[in-house]
């Protein structure tokens, strides 16, 4: 949520920012509410002031004998419209809250300005990818084999957009993660975190995900309430700072988790359909950072560093991109993705995405620290995925394919794969 100060003080230079995203802010609708909101504060504070007067009068008229009756209906009148008053003020900021909460993030100034992905930025590349003197199968092909990767099953099962998985190929699938966390907690200070992947509003809320987004969340209904499957385990992880202070020496706090998340995918209907690329159900190792404004932009560097590394202990040849205005998420300020290479695609591929929302989430969540004069402000909330498990295995069985099927497994996992170094 952006800072209410903004939209009251500097609406046209927010509303001009924000066009760069695509986003059309309703400039004439908060105008119009901001104006009646402050003409029943106005309202009110002449009112309180006018039933102090008369209630001061009265101690006075009593103090004298007179009779009081007069201007005792006259304050309950004013009691009255006060309260109608209150209830018009809570009208008017419903609205306003219904606005907002809608209006995404402001972008960094370094992000360039553009419409969607074909302006994002390069930034740098890691790796040759490689030459193959066969032809290339892809993961569907190449999962085919032995029966690893069934999809056929999986729709018996649930429907379009699932997969089971089987054999040395699960076992590849949780290695990864597995080799993941260990490379984050580990290595790069991310504390190992569970997380539940059932959430409820204010969790959805908090992070952004509602209300905007509700067509691409799978919702449960649990004892007559409302609750969310996540999308991404950086919905609980933050949210775990909301409606607190954070202990500004434990700041920046970063927590790593691997969860299952669930995604409607609702538009993005005949993209990817085939195989493992965009499923409804998939396995991610999430990072999310939580530091002082200060901080953030270093914190924002360092995690999207730590995502290139498990990339590059995998030797999969990547480029990170920087995302132009029009191609960010709805919460982020400034997001750095990571494309990995597929060979049956000839293209690179997002991995990874890491993004600093700098306070845009925390004022939703009201997630808060004590700053060295003693005085609370908001946290700066980051998150990036570490990366997603089912397209780094994607990327493991293109990139490590061999004539017969087989696939060899990157020797960053051997020792997660008891010994095994290749699949088939």
């Amino acid at each position: 949520m952006l800072d209410p100060a903004l939209l009251r003080g500097q609406l046209d230079v927010v509303a001009e920012r924000l066009a760069v995203r695509g986003f059309a802010l309703d400039t004439a609708a908060i105008d119009a509410l901001e104006s009646q909101r402050k003409a029943v504060q106005t309202q009110t504070q002449e009112l309180q002031n006018l039933r102090n007067t008369r209630s001061k009068a009265i101690g006075i008229a009593k103090g004298k004998g007179e009779d009081t009756a007069a201007l005792m209906t006259e304050v309950a009148g004013i009691g009255d419209q006060l309260k109608d008053n209150e209830q018009q003020l809570a009208a008017i900021q419903h609205q306003l809250a219904a606005i907002t909460l809608r209006v995404p993030n402001l972008p960094d100034a370094s992000v360039p300005a553009g419409a969607d992905e074909t302006q994002n930025v390069e930034q740098h590349r890691w790796g040759t990818p490689r030459t193959f003197d066969f032809p290339v199968k892809d993961h569907v092909e190449l999962g085919a084999h032995n029966g690893w990767l069934d999809g056929e099953t999986a729709a018996k099962l649930s429907g379009s957009r699932f997969t089971v998985l089987r054999g040395g190929l699960a076992r590849l699938h949780r290695a990864l993660a597995q080799f993941m966390l260990d490379l984050h907690t580990e290595e790069h200070g991310y504390l190992e975190t569970n997380v539940p992947v059932i959430v409820n509003q204010e969790s959805m809320q908090g992070t952004g995900q509602l209300p905007k987004f509700e067509d691409d969340l799978f919702g449960v209904e649990i004892n007559d309430s409302r609750r969310y499957l996540i999308p991404t385990s950086e919905v609980p992880l933050t949210n775990i700072v909301r409606d607190s202070i954070v202990d500004a020496a434990s700041l920046p706090l970063r927590m790593t988790a691997h969860s299952m998340c669930f995604r409607a995918e609702a538009g993005s209907g005949g993209r990817d359909v085939r195989g493992m690329i965009r499923q409804h159900q998939f396995e991610k190792v999430e990072l999310v950072s939580i530091t002082t404004p200060a901080q953030s932009a270093e914190e924002h560097e360092r995690m999207t560093r730590s995502a290139e590394v498990v990339l590059e202990r995998l030797g999969l040849p990547y480029r990170r991109m920087l995302l132009c205005t029009g191609d960010m998420g709805f919460s982020a300020s400034k997001t750095f993705d990571l494309e990995v290479w597929l060979p049956s695609q000839g293209v690179y591929r997002e991995i990874s995405s890491c993004s600093n929302c700098t306070d845009f989430q925390a004022r939703r969540m009201l997630a808060r620290f004590r700053n060295e004069a003693g005085k609370t402000e908001l946290v700066h909330t980051l998150n990036g995925s570490g990366t997603a498990v089912g397209r780094a295995l994607i990327a493991v069985m293109e990139n490590y394919q061999n004539a017969d099927g087989t696939i060899d497994v990157p020797e960053a996992l051997h020792r997660y794969m008891g010994g095994v170094t290749r699949l088939g």
